[in-house]
């Protein structure tokens, strides 16, 4: 159960992280974002290579915005 906990905690931190990552990919830097993260990112389908670039998947892009709007919410 506490592998559980830990998980539901990292994607919860993941999830965070993905408007600064949206706003790295977008300016082209990548490098930025560590190999850990980006595994991580990868295994939970929100991001995927494309043509050796990388990018949000679908799902990855659906997160960001729920989560910017989430913060938006909490500041009104």
């Amino acid at each position: 159960m506490a592998n559980a906990t830990h998980n539901a905690d990292r994607q919860g931190e993941l999830r965070a992280a993905l408007p600064r990552i949206q706003s790295l990919l977008k300016t082209n830097q990548a490098g930025q974002i560590g190999d850990d993260v980006i595994d991580e990112l990868v295994k939970c389908f929100w991001m995927e290579w494309d043509g050796g670039a990388l990018k949000l998947t679908a799902t990855g892009l659906n997160i960001c915005r729920q989560f910017t709007l989430e913060v938006q919410q909490r500041v009104v």
